[in-house]
């Protein structure tokens, strides 16, 4: 008698655990972004609407340097007074709020495919294989496209996006560092490590650059750019390219340009050959935004129907595998994220 206990359709809840940590094991490695992020693992039998909070002084609503609504406490250089209390210092907080929204996908195979090949499990597999890429690409874009309408900005040159129509120099580079530093943005010493068990892993510290492939050429050429194959054994990341500085430049399709949005192309590459396609280049600090990560038990099921007669497939010919998940992100903290906007040579 079949097993009817279950929610997964045609697989038991092992099964289902076991095709879930398989569809996670294709899509993490492709997670360049969630790792960076403050993460907020999705809480289970709650309200669709995730807290993020900061807390800063009583006084303002968020900045730096130890004043009202500072992040940062201002310094405690006044020494005690015996057998008296100090004034002590007062905090608030402020919560970001965001709606989990849920997606997913699904493809489809026939009951000939299954009575014709000889090892269905491992293409049902692969095919669950396929959708955990798509799923991961679909995650990283989703909060690619978060991040990048960011406010704090630099320009390659000019004042404005249309102005641009130049590459990633090293002193755009020291500008966005300097910018950082003043603030006293953090650097980032550890992420989430890539695997399907929710652990993070140390690295050398840095600001984390996203950067697509168009502009990889354009970041070896500055001076003192560092490749990968010249660091310490176990020091890189997955798509990192080198670095700069104290700026890592991590590297991926998903980075996509605001197409024909610069100035005069010149020698940059352009989607229509007039004005320069321009990319955003996103540097991150510590806390610079919050994401529920693809991992755990509860942020991704998959689904698998086989072949079975039904009032609208009679004669059993159709089967089905697909996934969900859910997915929030936001940026908590304006400073501690930094849009570069620049053009790549073509």
């Amino acid at each position: 008698m079949a097993y009817t206990g279950n929610t997964y359709s045609d697989l038991t809840p092992r099964q289902s655990g076991f095709s879930v940590a398989e569809f996670l094991k294709r899509a993490i490695p492709m997670m360049t972004i969630e790792k960076f992020g403050t993460q907020k693992p999705l809480p289970k039998n709650e309200t669709k609407t995730i807290k993020m909070r900061r807390y800063f002084l009583v006084g303002g609503t968020g900045g730096y340097s130890g004043a009202a609504g500072s992040y940062n406490l201002p310094l405690a250089t006044t020494a005690l007074t015996e057998g008296e209390t100090p004034a002590g210092i007062k905090m608030d907080y402020k919560d970001y709020s965001v709606d989990i929204a849920q997606y997913g996908n699904w493809t489809g195979f026939t009951d000939f495919f299954m009575d014709t090949h000889e090892d269905v499990p491992p293409v049902i597999r692969e095919f669950s294989d396929i959708l955990g890429e798509q799923a991961a690409l679909t995650k990283e874009t989703l909060t690619y496209n978060v991040l990048k309408a960011g406010t704090n900005v630099f320009y390659a040159n000019g004042t404005a996006r249309t102005d641009v129509n130049t590459p990633v120099t090293k002193a755009l580079v020291r500008r966005v560092t300097r910018a950082l530093k003043v603030q006293n943005a953090r650097k980032i010493s550890s992420v989430l490590a890539s695997e399907v068990k929710y652990n993070t892993q140390p690295i050398e510290a840095g600001f984390i650059t996203l950067v697509h492939p168009n502009c990889e050429n354009d970041v070896r050429e500055i001076d003192g750019f560092i490749p990968v194959k010249n660091y310490a054994q176990g020091k890189a990341m997955e798509g990192e390219i080198g670095s700069v500085e104290d700026m890592r430049f991590v590297s991926s399709t998903v980075f996509t340009a605001f197409a024909d949005a610069g100035g005069a192309a010149g020698t940059m590459l352009s989607t229509t050959g007039t004005l320069a396609d321009v990319y955003p280049m996103i540097t991150l600090a510590k806390e610079a935004f919050s994401i529920i990560p693809l991992r755990g038990a509860n942020v991704a099921q998959m689904y698998v129907v086989y072949p079975k007669a039904t009032e609208t497939d009679p004669l059993a010919q159709r089967g089905t595998i697909g996934y969900k998940f859910y997915h929030a992100s936001i940026i908590t903290n304006e400073f501690n994220l930094v849009r570069m906007e620049v053009a790549a040579t073509a």
